[in-house]
């Protein structure tokens, strides 16, 4: 059985750890990228911080003797995906993508259908005056195109720097999140758009469940294009392509 190397950061990596923690034959551990203050460390061996690009990471696979990679990294994680595609391909390491499925709209949706943060941005200007930002921490300076808005802005940690907007809250909350609560938060701030990245997944989806049922548009960013690289959905399916190995 190889080596293996979970680029992380997920539920789905954090699960796939936690499944690999006591088996008698996969040597795997964890990458993450670091960009979380206080991640939620894996039960593995694990590295914070980055690989100096596509050769530092086809080093370290040699290095290490990684026989096997799956990226479990989240899906606008586009960057990280293409150097884990390129590094792999250099180093001749086998590569699945652990990803979920997209969220798709329903018949009572309000959904508006945008290609990045730049147009998410500009698609506000005709919708409410409050709106929730459920986009992390990277890219909520897009927004000062659209300075005349109310924002709740909500992240895991502080945008870096804080972004230029007169009328700004900000909520430091992680996932996973209940109908219940989202519902709460929207009505009590008086939330009249949501901005999202189609990040698929449980642990935030129902913040669309809420918004579906106040009758809210979700600014909706689309994923960025894939790298090529086969798919596994789910834990199981993993577990599948690592025994066959």
């Amino acid at each position: 059985m190889p080596r293996l190397l979970i680029l992380g950061g997920t539920t789905e990596a954090t699960a796939l750890a936690k499944r690999l923690a006591s088996h008698p034959r996969i040597d795997a551990r964890v990458s993450l990228a670091g960009r979380t203050r206080n991640p939620v460390l894996p039960p593995l061996p694990t590295r914070i911080g980055g690989f100096g690009g596509v050769e530092g990471l086809a080093a370290y696979l040699r290095d290490e003797g990684i026989g096997a990679a799956i990226d479990a990294t989240h899906p606008f994680a586009a960057r990280i995906s293409a150097n884990a595609a390129a590094a792999c391909a250099q180093a001749g390491v086998p590569l699945r993508l652990l990803t979920r499925p997209a969220w798709v709209a329903g018949p009572r949706d309000r959904w508006i259908g945008v290609p990045d943060m730049d147009a998410a941005a500009q698609a506000l200007r005709d919708l409410g005056d409050t709106v929730f930002l459920t986009i992390g921490r990277q890219e909520v300076a897009a927004f000062e195109a659209m300075p005349g808005k109310r924002y709740l802005i909500r992240a895991v940690d502080p945008p870096e720097p804080m972004p230029a907007l007169p009328r700004m809250s900000l909520i430091l909350d992680r996932g996973p999140f209940t109908l219940e609560g989202e519902r709460a938060l929207m009505r009590g701030h008086g939330v009249e758009v949501v901005v999202s990245k189609n990040s698929g997944g449980r642990a935030t989806d129902a913040k669309l469940e809420a918004a579906r049922e106040l009758g809210l548009p979700v600014v909706m960013v689309q994923r960025p294009a894939g790298n090529g690289v086969a798919e596994l959905y789910g834990v199981e399916d993993a577990m599948e392509w690592l025994e066959g190995m």
